[in-house]
């Protein structure tokens, strides 16, 4: 028999027990899509900068990178999540049809690894018979445990795609917004793009275990070796050229 838990234990525990989004879904695909936009459109905005573009090339660039970039992230997004999706649907289809063809043999699979978490042979074989009787409940009993997915749970398509789009878009953006502004500073937007790339880092270090200065800088030291790799391709294709 079960301990009785109190009520405000209950509530305290409803209102803590709270997990961020790791399916793969919006958070993984935001997340990757402003990453991309900043570290992309710095890395532009050094390299035609660097090779003496003006401020209408280099909004020019930037606004083109912007736009393919975004079309180029939400379709590969989805494309990415609706082939795993798939990938996940054939290999639960397969399953089905083992248990259907074997049973018997797909239980004591799944008493083994009952065993492997850490139940005793008793409870991992009661555990088993119980999920056998229900089909569905066996199908994603073993996919979870086989796979290490849920059937439940399966991220958008959708979602992973316009989350991609506008985050990259919103991370594009932000390196361009001096020259959009009229300035014609290469430095200016590049430090607008640094404080852009530390705060998309800091923010992304709420769903880790980094601490936000160490996700800020990490992110940072990402899109300076990226904008100064380009900035010296930018300086030898402009001295060539002139």
């Amino acid at each position: 028999m079960s301990t009785p838990v109190p009520d405000d234990e209950l509530a305290a525990h409803a209102q803590d027990h709270h997990h961020q989004d790791i399916s793969g879904g919006w958070l993984r695909a935001a997340t990757f899509g402003a990453m991309d936009g900043l570290v992309t459109n710095i890395a532009l905005v050094a390299g035609v900068g660097g090779g003496g573009g003006d401020r209408q090339l280099i909004v020019l660039t930037g606004m083109a990178g912007l736009v393919a970039g975004a079309f180029s992230m939400a379709l590969g997004e989805f494309a990415s999540v609706g082939t795993q999706n798939e990938a996940v649907q054939q290999e639960a289809s397969k399953e089905r049809d083992e248990l259907e063809r074997h049973p018997n043999a797909e239980k004591a699979e799944l008493v083994d690894m009952y065993r492997e978490m850490g139940l005793t042979e008793p409870t991992a074989r009661a555990v088993a018979e119980e999920v056998h009787a229900n089909p569905d409940l066996a199908l994603r009993a073993h996919v979870r445990q086989e796979l290490g997915v849920s059937l439940d749970d399966q991220p958008s398509p959708w979602t992973a795609a316009i989350s991609s789009f506008l985050c990259f878009a919103i991370g594009g953006i932000i390196p361009l917004l001096s020259f959009l502004l009229g300035s014609s500073s290469l430095v200016l937007a590049l430090g607008i793009g640094a404080v852009g790339l530390f705060a998309a880092g800091a923010l992304s270090s709420r769903f880790t275990v980094r601490t936000w200065w160490g996700g800020g800088l990490r992110q940072l030291m990402f899109g300076a070796i990226a904008a100064g790799a380009t900035y010296l391709v930018g300086m030898l294709i402009g001295v060539s050229a002139a």
